[in-house]
């Protein structure tokens, strides 16, 4: 096979990240009622772990595809996420609040992260989780578990959540930027 030929079937960096950023929520979803008590204070969703990598997904998709890259990868997870949902027999109460949770948080952390575009990655990529992960957080919380679990257990869970996807993200991030995938302007 020529050199040519293999560069025209390698699949464009922004689709297999947006391919990556589906997978992860979906894996968070397929895990989302799976608790790891911390020992302190906090109940950590399995989903969690896999959904801290969407935030620092979604911004490499900013940079390596744009805004319309990113409402397609929004766009794709809500839909692959809802049918995988429907399929396994997912309780609409999960379904409609992974679903709300995911739209109002990555639009809100999207348009954040417009807003900042003159502004170094590191700066976006902070603010804009700054504001996408304790959204994210307390609304999918309260919506799946409000009326199931104690109050306690809610707040360890958005406790944990916040904690896990802020330092996970970070990790993500980090190692990214030491991958040589930082943009230029970082």
């Amino acid at each position: 096979m020529l050199k040519s030929d293999a560069r025209n079937l390698a699949v464009p960096l922004p689709l297999a990240l947006i391919g990556l950023y589906a997978l992860s929520i979906l894996l968070a979803n397929l895990t989302l009622n799976q608790f790891i008590p911390l020992p302190v204070f906090g109940l950590l969703s399995v989903g969690t772990i896999f959904f801290a990598a969407v935030f620092t997904l979604r911004d490499r998709i900013h940079r390596a595809g744009g805004l319309n890259a990113v409402y397609l990868a929004i766009a794709l997870a809500l839909a692959v996420n809802t049918l995988a949902a429907l399929y396994l027999d997912t309780p609409w109460r999960f379904i409609g609040a992974s679903f709300l949770a995911i739209l109002v948080g990555e639009l809100a952390d999207t348009a954040v992260y417009q807003r900042l575009l003159h502004r170094s990655w590191w700066t976006r990529v902070l603010t804009s989780n700054a504001v996408s992960v304790p959204l994210d957080s307390v609304i999918f919380t309260l919506l799946a578990f409000y009326g199931d679990m104690s109050t306690r257990d809610i707040l360890q869970i958005i406790f944990a959540d916040i904690i896990a996807k802020y330092a996970i993200a970070a990790l993500f991030a980090l190692r990214a930027r030491r991958a040589g995938a930082r943009p230029a302007d970082a």
